[in-house]
């Protein structure tokens, strides 16, 4: 069977209108709650890929250091997320959601399998590539993940060394 232009054009407009009214319906049943920001599964992955190609460079040589340091700054991460406001906690919840989809992480990455098998150099190239990306929302989601990780990396004691950070100054009695 060979289908016209205008019955395929029919069938996307008929197709937008029920998601349209499947939208609705579930906006208008569905109370608005916002959640607490919660980072664990994929997206703790996507974050667990992410922060090493953010930190290239920075993170200690060592296996096991470089898997502690990097586990710290994901524990980071969450607890700078948990002290913003709800709202905020839902957009950046929102962003990890995309990023743990298989499908949008396909489509806005480039990364085909999960992240827990994405190599640096794919990361380091979808986020070079969302940093200068025509889209001003992608350019602000790299953002958010390049301040969140480093605010993250740079808030840990045991990385101040590397920038002659001496810590905070002490009272003198």
């Amino acid at each position: 069977m060979e289908t016209s232009r205008r019955s395929f054009l029919k069938a996307g407009v008929l197709g937008a209108l029920v998601l349209a009214a499947g939208g609705g319906i579930y906006r208008a049943t569905q109370a608005p709650n916002p959640q607490r920001f919660v980072l664990d599964g994929e997206a703790r992955a996507a974050l667990g890929a992410i922060v090493p190609a953010i930190l290239a460079g920075a993170l200690p040589a060592g296996a096991a250091e470089r898997q502690a340091a990097i586990a710290a700054t994901l524990d980071g991460v969450h607890t700078a997320v948990s002290n913003l406001p709800l709202s905020v906690q839902k957009e950046v919840q929102d962003l990890f959601g995309l990023l743990a989809l298989a499908p949008a992480r396909r489509l806005l990455t480039g990364i085909a399998g999960g992240w827990a098998q994405a190599s640096d150099t794919e990361v380091a190239a979808f986020l070079q590539d969302w940093r200068l990306h025509r889209f001003a929302l992608l350019r602000t989601a790299y953002g958010a993940l390049h301040d969140l990780s480093l605010g993250a990396w740079y808030a840990q004691p045991a990385s101040w060394s590397a920038i002659g950070y001496p810590g905070p100054l002490k009272e003198l009695s």
